[in-house]
């Protein structure tokens, strides 16, 4: 499903449908595996110009319309989606794909957490908006299911089935059997109470006001996931990157407990409602989870090479980038394990 970067034309007629990019110059932003998007600098302001992956229904901007616009209500800072010229939400290309539009929010961003410190501050700002958006009144009628473990675990049985001939089949199935055998021994999630979440809470999609230790996190991007779903979910995914130092990408994975417990302190201060119990037991076993279910999708795709994106500077084609995080997501499983013992006790005295 990875689709190549849209050409000058489609980036030109994408720009003339939002009038606030009038004459705004156009330059490339990386950093994301799904959408192609670009910085706008333009008369009227900075701008993020995108072109949506077809994973993501156009109406899902009426859900993020919906956070944002509560969140900045509240005094959060929140981008804003721009109108098209005939006040729409997103602009519909054709083949050129939909395009959407919003503020650029002034901040900087990490690919990993780099103190105590930061992850506390990066807690603190989950949690306000975990606690803004508890009384959101909003339909949710799109939603994007990222994490729906079973369906994961067919994708990368189905790959490895139909796949016996790719050059790294040879790595990817005895990973893929050691999955399986690990989805067999963690503890299950019990249904929990669904919270309005941000639903990708990697660590680079948080913005932060300045660059060094005292810089404080002020705002979440990337917001196509925006739904309700339980905690164990949310959460889960962000341990998964906040608490790995080597980041997802570089060095040899591992769990760090002291950022864990810094990130779950701010996280907890912030909030305004009370966890259930069955919160708080799952919310120990969630990154276990989430660790093994990425592991799932990028040996998948280590496969079926369809889906994210990749760096061609770095591997020689997509399925050994993906097979790469792959090993990176099953090594950060086992250190979760090792951890549980420490995540359970904060989580549950």
């Amino acid at each position: 499903m990875s689709r190549p970067p849209p050409d000058a034309a489609a980036i030109a007629e994408a720009l003339a449908r939002f009038p606030e990019l009038a004459g705004g110059a156009v330059s490339p932003l990386t950093g994301g595996l799904i959408n192609a998007t670009f910085a706008v600098q333009a008369p009227a302001g900075a701008f993020v110009l995108q072109r949506l992956h077809p994973i993501f229904a156009p109406q899902i901007h009426d859900n993020i319309a919906a956070v944002t616009e509560h969140l900045r209500r509240r005094g959060e800072v929140s981008p804003r989606l721009l109108a098209t010229a005939s006040g729409e939400r997103w602009a519909d290309l054709g083949e050129r794909g939909i395009w959407r539009a919003m503020t650029r929010i002034a901040g900087v961003s990490f690919e990993a957490v780099t103190s105590p410190a930061q992850a506390r501050s990066a807690g603190a700002l989950v949690g306000r908006f975990h606690a803004t958006l508890a009384d959101l009144e909003h339909p949710f009628a799109v939603r994007r299911t990222l994490h729906d473990t079973p369906a994961h675990l067919r994708t990368l049985a189905e790959a490895v089935a139909q796949h016996r001939e790719h050059r790294l089949f040879a790595e990817v199935e005895p990973l893929a059997r050691a999955v399986f055998a690990a989805v067999e021994t963690l503890p299950p999630l019990a249904p929990a109470p669904l919270r309005v979440g941000h639903g990708d809470l990697k660590f680079n999609n948080l913005l932060f006001d300045g660059t060094g230790p005292e810089g404080q996190a002020h705002c979440l991007i990337d917001l196509d996931s925006v739904a309700p779903m339980p905690l164990h979910h949310e959460l889960g995914d962000a341990w998964r990157s906040w608490c790995n130092p080597a980041g997802e990408e570089r060095g040899s994975p591992s769990f760090d407990a002291e950022i864990f417990a810094a990130a779950l302190a701010g996280w907890l201060e912030a909030l305004t409602f009370p966890l259930a119990p069955v919160e708080r037991r799952n919310l120990v076993h969630g990154v276990e989870w989430i660790a093994l279910e990425l592991t799932a999708r990028f040996a998948a795709d280590a496969l079926n090479e369809r889906y994210f994106g990749w760096d061609p500077q770095r591997f020689p084609a997509a399925g050994e980038h993906h097979l790469h995080r792959a090993k990176g997501q099953w090594a950060l499983h086992q250190a979760t394990l090792a951890s549980r013992e420490l995540r359970a006790e904060l989580l549950l005295r």
